[in-house]
C-alpha cells in the first residue's frame, strides 16, 4: 500500500533498509547465537544519524519525529529484531529527557543521545513490579541537594550498555502511584551498578540486565520534571514509545512473510511448487493483509503524535496490541509454512517467531493494553 511517505521518510526508509540489508542481516544469526551487544551496528546507526531522527533539531537531532522512527524500526527488525531494539529502546530512554527535561537537561543529555555517542535505557520494572508498575520499591530519599537512590531494576534493555538512564523511583511512600519520580542516572554513578545478563528466548543480540542502587547518591538538578511526575513521565513516555515496538513487530512479521513467501515459491511437492496450493496461498494471503493492517494502524497512530495530539493512549495501546498479536500469528504461520526447515535454526522462521513473542509482552503485555483501550472507551462513553 502506498503511505503517502514524504521525500525525506521515503529517504529514512531507504536508508535503514539498506542498512538492515547490507549490515545486520549477514550477523543476525551471529548475535542471536552468542548474545552480544551489536556496538559495530549501533556505531553504523550513529554514523547514518538514525539516532537524531526522533530528538529535537536544538539538540542535535533532526526533528523528524516518531513516524520516521517507527519507518526506520521497521526496517532494522525485518532483519533482526534483536538488533533493532537496542536502537528503539534509546529512543524509549531518551523521550523522557524529551518530553519532561528542562533546557538544562536537555543541553547536557539529548547532542550526545542524538549523535549515538551514547545510547539510553528506561528502568521501571522490578521484581515485583512488572504490570503493577506502582509495585515498585525503589526509593530515592532527599539528602540536602541530592537524592540517594536504593533499590533494584531488572529486565532492562540496554541494561550495563547504556550511558544513560531514566529511572523512576519512589519520593515518597505514602502517595501511592502520585509518590513515583523520575531521574536520570549516568552509568559509573557511585553506587550505581549491573547485576546478571539475562539469557533470554528471542531478541538475544539485545542485552537485558539487572540494574542495582546502593546509595547511589544522584544531583537534585538530575530530578525531571518535579516531585511525583514518576507514573505520568512514564505513560506520557509509553505513549510516544509504543508505536515504536508496534513498528519492531511489523518489521519482524513483514521478514517472516518474506522468508515463507520465498520458501513456498521454491520448495517443491507432489511434483510442484507449494505456493500453487491453495491452503498455502490462503495463509499467504492472511499474513500479508494482517500485516498491512497492522502498519495503517501504526503509521496513523505516529501521525497523530507528530501532529501534536495529546490524547493517544488509547491509540497507542491498540497499535502494539494488534501489531505484536498480529506477529506472533504472522511468524507462527511462517515457522508452518516451512515445515520441519521452519523449526531448525538453519533458517531465519524459528528466530523471527522467538523475536515476536516479547513484542507481547516489554512495555505493557497485551491484556494491560486491552485495559487501557476498554477503560478510555468508557471513559469516552460517560462524556
Amino acid at each position: 500500500m502506498d503511505y503517502l511517505l514524504t521525500d525525506e521518510q521515503k529517504m529514512v526508509q531507504e536508508l535503514a533498509r539498506k542498512i538492515a540489508e547490507e549490515k545486520i542481516r549477514p550477523v543476525a544469526a551471529k548475535y542471536d547465537q552468542s548474545g552480544e551487544f551489536p556496538w559495530e551496528i549501533m556505531q553504523i546507526l550513529a554514523q547514518s544519524d538514525l539516532f537524531a531522527i526522533f530528538v529535537p533539531q536544538e539538540y542535535g537531532g533532526m526533528g523528524l519525529g516518531v513516524l520516521n522512527l517507527c519507518i526506520a524500526t521497521e526496517e532494522l527488525s525485518a532483519a533482526c529484531g534483536g538488533i533493532a531494539v537496542c536502537y528503539a529502546a534509546s529512543a524509549l530512554g531518551t523521550f523522557p529527557i524529551i518530553l519532561f527535561g528542562n533546557e538544562q537537561q536537555k543541553k547536557k543529555y539529548l547532542p550526545d543521545l542524538a549523535s549515538g555517542k551514547r545510547i539510553a535505557a528506561f528502568a521501571l520494572t522490578e521484581p515485583e513490579a512488572g504490570s503493577d508498575a506502582s509495585a515498585i520499591k525503589t526509593t530515592a530519599k532527599k539528602e540536602g541537594n541530592y537524592y540517594i537512590l536504593n533499590g533494584t531494576k531488572h529486565f532492562i534493555t540496554n541494561g550495563g550498555e547504556a550511558a544513560t538512564y531514566t529511572v523512576i523511583a519512589v519520593t515518597d511512600k505514602t502517595k501511592g502511584a502520585r509518590g513515583a519520580s523520575a531521574f536520570i542516572v549516568e552509568k559509573g554513578t557511585p553506587g550505581f551498578t549491573f547485576g546478571k545478563k539475562e539469557e533470554k528466548m528471542g531478541i538475544r543480540a539485545s542485552v537485558t540486565r539487572e540494574l542495582i542502587f546502593t546509595d547511589c547518591k544522584i544531583p537534585q538538578e538530575n530530578l525531571l520534571s518535579k516531585e511525583g511526575m514518576g507514573f505520568i513521565v512514564t505513560m506520557k513516555t509509553f505513549d510516544m514509545s509504543r508505536p515504536g515496538v508496534a513498528a519492531q513487530a511489523l518489521g519482524i512479521a513483514q521478514g517472516a512473510l518474506d522468508v515463507a513467501v520465498k520458501y513456498a515459491k521454491e520448495r517443491q511437492q507432489f511434483g510442484k511448487s507449494i505456493s500453487s496450493f491453495q491452503g498455502i496461498q490462503w495463509m499467504l494471503a492472511d499474513m500479508a493483509t494482517e500485516i498491512e493492517a497492522g502498519r495503517a494502524l501504526v503509521y496513523s497512530c505516529a501521525r497523530e503524535i507528530d501532529a501534536g495530539s495529546k490524547d493517544v493512549g488509547k491509540d497507542s495501546a491498540m497499535a502494539k496490541m494488534f501489531a505484536s498479536d498480529m506477529a506472533m500469528k504472522v511468524t507462527t504461520d511462517a515457522v508452518q509454512i516451512l515445515g520441519g526447515y521452519g523449526y531448525m535454526k538453519d533458517y531465519s522462521a524459528e528466530k523471527y517467531m522467538r523475536d515476536a513473542k516479547i513484542t507481547q509482552i516489554y512495555e505493557g503485555t497485551n491484556q494491560i493494553q486491552r485495559n487501557i483501550i476498554a477503560l478510555q472507551l468508557i471513559k469516552e462513553m460517560a462524556k
